[in-house]
């Protein structure tokens, strides 16, 4: 399974979205979703996770291609293991994301790869379209973890 993912803000807080691509075989399925005002690292986050919650079977290999530094260094550099381990202490940001995250992980066997972002990948282009498009939506909803 390949998952492509991306996060978009108007302003950061502003209105943000989200996009993802879910890739098997020839089988290709788009989602995407807008928030009133939220941050790029959370739509980044939030893409991962709802591509990961759209998919019907655990335990098998996912690949998630992602623009984002910050969410393909937390968990491969080990960042969010020593986040969870001090119950994100220090202020760490998006800990009701990360922390779903984690719960949903532990059902596949993910590898991340980091693309350079607004370059030649078409699937990364995309879903920027979907990112933005829906940040640029008229049916914004809250984020609550950002606003609550």
């Amino acid at each position: 399974m390949t998952i492509y993912t991306d996060g978009s803000s108007r302003g950061n807080p502003g209105p943000g979205g989200y996009g993802v691509l879910l890739m098997y075989g020839k089988h290709v399925k788009e989602l995407s979703g807008g928030f009133k005002k939220t941050t790029n690292n959370r739509m980044e986050l939030l893409a991962v996770i709802e591509g990961l919650k759209a998919l019907k079977t655990a335990d098998i290999p996912v690949t998630i291609y992602s623009d984002s530094q910050y969410v393909v260094n937390s968990v491969t550099k080990g960042w969010l293991n020593n986040w969870i381990r001090t119950d994100f202490k220090g202020g760490k940001k998006n800990k009701d994301l990360w922390t779903a995250y984690h719960q949903l992980a532990k059902q596949f066997q993910i590898k991340f790869v980091w693309v350079r972002g607004h370059a030649d990948n078409p699937y990364n282009n995309r879903c920027d379209i979907l990112a933005t498009t829906a940040a640029d939506g008229k049916h914004l909803v809250v984020d609550a973890g950002f606003e609550g």
